[in-house]
């Protein structure tokens, strides 16, 4: 697995973190797993390079990136964890329509990756809407609709196509002077893809879950996200965000992630070096159920 420091695109830092993260086990088991650093040493050269806002915005996942996680998992599909259509009327406010941006298209993302074609197109129309409302037509236009019509078949289109949504809405706000609508349509997306996750996370033992493992894996995440929020604190919609979001925190807090020192074994016959380490987490049934209870209260006064 290799990763690249100081790389800020449409493929975000902190997803190879999170791929690094969700390749070990995070589950209060330990397992040999091939990495090239450790988490601890990661997040560590993570935060010293996401000094600026652009570069801290662009290290949080998207939602296709969380929707990628959530099904390599091991996750099933269930539409009852969407967030309705029929809700899109109630979103009339700025920070509404920007947490439901994200929201909409992270569940167009999950239902995508799960080729649940009519869905998907159904969730890029009210994705749309809630593009309009906030004055970007430009980064979802009809003309998106029908790429996305064309190529309903052809699931790597289609995810590329979401991904292009997601970081040209995001990136419009962030380039005409509106940071904090963008921050806020990260937090949307971020919270639903956590919320699905805490509720597809089955009943298989938490050593072995792979969903609660990723479910850990947000901890880094919600440290950056947490920095961002800060950074925008003086909008009023941000400040009134971010108690739920410290509260979240403070469970999150609870879960101690652990990396072993990290070892040398080189190959004789390829002769290429890997770096190997093992990495635990003291997640428990009772901070697993706190903080599912928080995601879903935050998810539920974002959509309701």
């Amino acid at each position: 697995m290799f990763f690249k420091l100081k790389t800020y695109s449409s493929t975000p830092l902190i997803l190879s973190a999170m791929l690094l993260m969700a390749a070990c086990n995070s589950g209060g088991s330990k397992k040999t797993t091939e990495v090239k650093v450790d988490s601890a040493e990661l997040a560590k050269d993570i935060f010293s390079d996401i000094s600026n806002a652009k570069q801290i915005f662009y290290s949080l996942p998207s939602p296709m990136e969380s929707a990628m996680l959530i099904k390599s998992a091991g996750a099933t599909y269930n539409e009852k964890y969407l967030n309705p259509i029929s809700n899109v009327s109630k979103y009339t406010s700025n920070k509404s329509m920007a947490l439901n941006l994200g929201s909409y298209i992270t569940d167009l993302s999950y239902a995508s990756m799960f080729d649940q074609s009519q869905t998907t197109l159904k969730y890029m129309e009210v994705a749309k809407k809630m593009a309009d409302g906030l004055g970007i037509t430009e980064a979802i236009d009809q003309n998106t609709i029908k790429k996305l019509e064309e190529n309903i078949n052809n699931r790597e289109a289609i995810l590329d196509i979401i991904s292009e949504t997601f970081m040209s809405s995001t990136a419009f706000l962030q380039e005409n002077d509106r940071q904090s609508l963008a921050a806020i349509a990260l937090t949307g997306g971020w919270i639903e893809g956590l919320y699905l996750s805490t509720r597809l996370v089955g009943n298989e033992p938490i050593a072995k879950n792979k969903i609660v493992n990723r479910i850990v894996d947000q901890k880094l995440s919600l440290d950056i996200l947490v920095k961002l929020l800060n950074n925008n604190k003086s909008n009023k919609d941000i400040a009134e965000i971010m108690p739920q979001i410290n509260n979240l925190k403070k469970i999150y807090d609870k879960i101690i992630i652990k990396s072993s020192e990290i070892k040398t074994i080189e190959d004789a016959k390829s002769k290429i070096t890997t770096l190997k380490s093992t990495t635990s987490s003291n997640i428990s049934q009772p901070i697993l159920n706190e903080l599912s209870e928080s995601v879903k209260n935050i998810r539920n006064n974002f959509t309701l």
